[in-house]
């Protein structure tokens, strides 16, 4: 290993007078290359993997694609794991876990409920979702730090209390942090947030969950997963032009829907590969969250390497070099579907409006708003969030302000910049870029998730009024970034966003149109160019890191009885043994109903850590079937119509158990398991669905819930919101048997109606014992 040993050597030479994040000296022999700087003791483990994959290589005699590589690398039983896509749960390892501040308030409470001492594997906590959008960063942050100490201190002291590393307020955006300093290819890494993905930009299988299976996986649990099918995208030819990686994602979308990737996990592969980007991988894989996929990945390539050195982790490409065979697929491996994209030929795109699988190519853009009748000016431009934030983007932006400013132009549109974290905000700033878009028109935000998730207070605007916005993000359900129904919501790449909000209309092609300068002549917008990576070394700027201490058993964790912010957590009631008979129905949702429907977010993120406050939003944005309304439910109890969380509390103060009813692909979007626990907390017994997003059905089932889907789908249209609902055969529950659903209608009749689910053995022992955690519990009593 002498070569490898001697580039760690002049590595940490050059890195010796550079100022970053916490260098810590780092073992570079083989298997001993740290994972991050921040836990120079914790080391990457590629021989494990190596060992298990050969293992699985030879059992199932076949070629392997990468996902199945690192998926089956981290089998808690290689040997014995039975494996079939798509059909059996795999008992899996992972290496590590991270958490976003509004979710791992849940899933710290969880864990502290679990009774145990300290998290089994490396866990960071990140403040980034908190942060409301208003005047600009530096006010932003004081005023978040200010509003939301309670809950800073409580995931900082719960973090030094059982090992896990916080990320203080301002240090960016989880993805953003994880990609710069924890990702690594052929790491398996899960997140408390569906945009977790992004870490597939650098060869990770990186899967959103809730907070109940970070739990597991901190608890040194087996973790499990529905063995994905693999979708391949070969991809061919070149990025060039205004097409960008954002681009390929939103062609993807449009293609597969925002459920063609539910179970699979999408495989990217191709020479077109090699002319992206490591960040612009991260792009596409981020955004993956879109279409279902579990997650999304890119195999270890040069551009990973550059990344990786740029990022002070030199030392990890060197051992992924080493064992570059597992961080490929196999030759001749097979997907369980292809899609091909020719790069060369790829358009740019924006998507939208109200969801983010409506895919228009820029140029008709335009003429589709005028005859669908969306408004064509553009009142905001929003450039940033997990997805598009690095300093590529943030470059190509910059281009294309500079080509405006050269000709006495700025922004007509509103224009707003989030940088995705501190280092890259402090090398912008460095670079000139943010001072580029601020000459432009723009208002630099703080380090953090923003209008995003709906952190914006937005003041230009009454609600209720129609209008235009685009974005740089991931999502643009109704109401996502502002809470107003009205506001149609386009997302695209971050130098179209800049171009679009210099023109202020969406009629613009930057392709072909001309803008008239100051001077009254015309020009065109040449298309951007910029360094991937900075030339110099990364500012890291503050140091924003609090290291867990060795021994953190003496840390005391404040949770007040009388916090409105903060709530311990009850377990919830073991099932009785009985069927589940007379329920009513909550709700019958009408169309999609995403997690944003379920639990809305914005301002109700401050309620994260209490269940009881929090459940006050319950599907206050579910369409009602019965009035096309939201927020109002006919109480079956007393023939009044009211909002639906009154409703549910009704109903659980009478003793009565509820149903929700509800269409395809239900539970699409965030990872918040809020929308689990809500309805569990207000006496919510089973979910009924025509299909459901693979995370909140997992969800669902950790809290004891029975997420259930019609064997015929048009079985939903005998269903209706007045009826009442049994579940009988729970005394013979099992993997793989239906169970029978009888519908009693007010005037007597009724009809049985058979019902599929996907629970297996372990998962039905949640369900009787409460919940996930129950069980947990109930098996460490056993055990000690």
């Amino acid at each position: 290993r002498v070569p490898m040993l001697i580039l760690c050597f002049f590595q940490h030479a050059l890195n010796s007078g550079i100022r970053r994040y916490h260098v810590a000296p780092v073992l570079c022999q083989r298997a001993k290359v740290a994972m991050s700087h921040f836990e120079p003791n914790e080391y990457i483990n590629y021989e494990k993997l190596e060992k298990n994959i050969n293992i699985v290589r030879k059992r199932l005699d076949r070629p392997l694609t990468l996902s199945e590589k690192i998926v089956y690398g981290h089998l808690d039983d290689p040997a014995k794991q039975e494996i079939e896509r798509g059909k059996t749960y795999l008992r899996l390892r992972p290496d590590r876990v991270a958490m976003q501040d509004a979710t791992a308030q849940m899933a710290m409470l969880q864990f502290i409920s679990s009774g145990l001492p300290k998290v089994a594997v490396p866990s960071t906590i990140h403040c980034d979702h908190l942060i409301e959008a208003q005047s600009g960063g530096e006010k932003d942050l004081r005023r978040a730090k200010d509003i939301n100490q309670e809950v800073y201190n409580f995931l900082a002291t719960a973090g030094a209390k059982y090992g896990v590393g916080f990320w203080k307020p301002g240090s960016g955006i989880i993805h953003q942090i994880i990609l710069e300093n924890y990702s690594y290819p052929g790491v398996m890494l899960i997140g408390t947030d569906s945009h977790t993905p992004n870490g597939g930009g650098l060869g990770g299988i990186c899967i959103g969950v809730g907070g109940a299976d970070a739990v597991d996986v901190m608890a040194g649990i087996p973790w499990e997963l529905k063995c994905p099918k693999v979708i391949g995208v070969k991809l061919t030819g070149k990025l060039s032009g205004w097409t960008s990686p954002k681009d390929v994602i939103l062609k993807v979308a449009g293609i597969l829907t925002v459920k063609g990737g539910t179970g699979a996990i999408i495989e990217y592969h191709g020479p077109g590969v090699d002319s992206i980007s490591c960040t612009g991988m991260a792009t596409i894989c981020n955004m993956g969250a879109e279409i279902g996929a579990t997650t999304s990945i890119f195999p270890y390539n040069a551009r990973m390497k550059k990344y990786l050195g740029k990022t002070g982790r030199a030392d990890i490409a060197a051992l992924a070099d080493e064992f570059k065979q597992h961080l490929v697929p196999d030759s001749g491996c097979q997907y369980d579907q292809v899609i091909e994209i020719n790069l060369s030929e790829l358009k740019p795109h924006i998507n939208g409006p109200f969801t983010p699988d409506l895919a228009h190519p820029v140029s008709d853009i335009g003429a589709v708003a005028e005859k669908e009748g969306w408004p064509v000016d553009i009142r905001v431009g929003l450039i940033g969030s997990c997805t598009n934030s690095s300093y590529e983007d943030m470059g190509r932006s910059a281009a294309v302000a500079k080509q405006a400013l050269a000709h006495g132009l700025k922004c007509k549109s509103k224009f707003t910049i989030t940088p995705g974290s501190e280092q890259i905000r402090a090398t912008i700033e460095r670079d000139g870029y943010a001072e580029v878009l601020r000459e432009v028109g723009g208002l630099v935000l703080a380090n953090a998730c923003g209008p995003c998730i709906g952190q914006w207070d937005r003041k230009d605007i009454k609600k209720g009024e129609k209008n235009t916005i685009v974005t740089s993000y991931n999502r643009n359900f109704t109401g996502r970034n502002d809470a107003n129904p009205e506001t149609h919501a386009f997302v695209t790449s971050p130098e179209i966003v800049t171009a679009l909000s210099i023109a202020g209309t969406l009629k613009f092609n930057p392709e072909t149109d001309y803008l008239t300068g100051a001077d009254g002549k015309k020009f065109k917008l040449e298309a951007p160019d910029a360094d991937e990576l900075p030339k110099l070394e990364f500012d890291p700027g503050q140091d924003t890191y609090q290291y867990p201490p060795k021994d953190g058993s003496g840390q005391h964790v404040d949770v007040s009885p009388t916090s409105q912010r903060l709530q311990l957590l009850e377990p919830f009631d073991k099932w009785d043994g009985k069927d589940l008979e007379d329920m009513l129905i909550l709700i019958k949702v009408k169309g999609k109903c995403t997690t944003d429907h379920i639990s809305a977010a914005g301002p109700w993120l401050k309620f994260r850590g209490h269940l009881d406050n929090i459940s006050n939003n319950l599907l206050i944005g579910a369409i009602n079937i019965e009035n096309g309304k939201a927020n109002s439910v006919r109480n079956a109890l007393t023939q009044e119509f009211g909002p639906v969380p009154d409703t549910a509390r009704y109903y659980k103060k009478m003793g009565v158990k509820w149903a929700v009813v509800g269409d395809e692909n239900y539970g699409e979007g965030s990872s918040r398991e809020h929308a689990a626990l809500e309805p569990r907390h207000l006496g919510g017994r089973v979910i009924i669905t025509k299909s459901f997003a693979r995370i909140h059905e997992t969800n669902l089932k950790k809290q004891g819930l029975l997420p259930l889907t019609f064997a015929d789908p048009a079985d939903y249209n005998k269903i209706h919101p007045v009826d009442k609902l049994s579940i009988v055969g729970l005394k013979d529950f099992a993997p793989g048997k239906p169970l029978k659903c009888i519908i009693k209608h007010p005037n007597g009749s009724q009809e049985t109606i058979m019902l599929n689910h996907t629970f297996n053995e372990s998962q039905i022992e949640w369900f009787q014992a409460g919940s996930a955690l129950n069980r947990m519990k109930e098996l460490q009593q056993k055990s000690s």
